[in-house]
C-alpha cells in the first residue's frame, strides 16, 4: 500500500503515466482492506492512501469507503478540509463510494440526530426499523450484517463480469432513499427493497463492502480501474 504525503505524479513507467487511485483517509474505514483488495486488481496503478486535498483532487480515480457515523465522518471531512475535494474529484472524474461514504453522497440522514451530508444525490439515509419482521414473524437484525444478493436495475460498466443477483458483504443499519430512481444501479431486499448502489455520470457508490465480497467485490473494483466515467 502506497501512503504518500505527497504528489510525485511525475514517476512513469516507461512512457507511460502511471494511473493514481486515491482512498480518501478521514480517520474512519477499513482502509487496508480497500487499498489491498485495489493492489489486487489495479496492475501498475498506485494505490494512495490519502488525506491530502491536493492528492485527491490530482488524483485520476478516487475511492470513498467509510465505516461508522455519518456526523462524525462529515465532522473531519470539514476538519481535514476534505469537503471541497471530494466535491471537486466528483464533478470531474470517476469516483467510487463504498458504504459510509455511499450515504455521506446525499443530502441528509436521520443519523447522529440529523446529519446534513455533501448533497451531491438529492435524497436521505434512513435507519432500518428494529420491529420489521420476516413472513415467519421472525426480527430482522439491526444492523444488516452479512451475504446478501444484489440485484442489478441497468446495464452499466460497473456490472461487467458480476452475474444478476450476484451475493455481496453488507454491514449497515441505516440505507439510502435518493430523490430521483434514475440513480438507482441497484437494489437489496432486506426486510424492505432498498437501493444498495447508485450511479450518476462518473459517480457510482455501493452499500455493500466490495473488498470484503470476493470475487463479485474484486471483480466491481477491477471494473472501476478501468471504467472511464461513462455510463454506456
Amino acid at each position: 500500500m502506497s501512503v504518500s504525503p505527497r504528489l510525485g505524479f511525475e514517476r512513469k513507467l516507461g512512457e507511460r503515466m502511471v494511473m493514481t487511485i486515491a482512498v480518501v483517509d478521514y480517520g474512519m474505514g477499513n482502509l487496508r482492506s480497500v487499498a489491498k483488495a485495489l493492489e489486487h486488481v489495479a496492475g501498475r496503478a498506485r494505490i494512495a492512501v490519502s488525506a491530502d486535498p491536493a492528492l485527491i483532487r490530482a488524483a485520476d480515480r478516487v475511492v470513498f469507503p467509510g465505516v461508522g457515523a455519518l456526523g462524525d465522518c462529515m465532522a473531519e471531512l470539514g476538519r481535514l478540509g476534505l469537503i471541497e475535494a471530494l466535491r471537486d474529484a466528483i464533478a470531474t472524474k470517476p469516483v467510487l463510494g463504498i458504504c459510509l461514504g455511499m450515504q455521506a453522497l446525499l443530502e441528509r440522514s436521520e443519523e447522529s440526530g440529523g446529519t446534513v451530508g455533501l448533497g451531491t444525490i438529492p435524497g436521505e439515509s434512513l435507519v432500518f426499523e428494529g420491529t420489521m419482521r420476516d413472513e415467519q414473524g421472525r426480527r430482522f437484525k439491526v444492523p444488516h450484517m452479512g451475504w446478501n444478493c444484489v440485484h442489478q436495475c441497468s446495464t452499466h460498466p460497473m456490472w461487467h463480469g458480476i452475474e444478476q443477483n450476484s451475493r455481496f458483504y453488507f454491514v449497515h443499519s441505516y440505507f439510502v432513499k435518493p430523490d430521483d430512481p434514475q440513480v438507482v444501479a441497484a437494489t437489496t431486499q432486506y426486510g424492505l427493497e432498498f437501493v444498495s448502489a447508485i450511479v450518476r455520470n462518473n459517480l457510482f457508490a455501493v452499500q455493500f463492502h466490495p473488498e470484503k465480497s470476493q470475487h463479485a467485490g474484486l471483480t466491481l473494483l477491477r471494473n472501476f480501474v478501468a471504467w472511464d466515467g461513462r455510463c454506456e
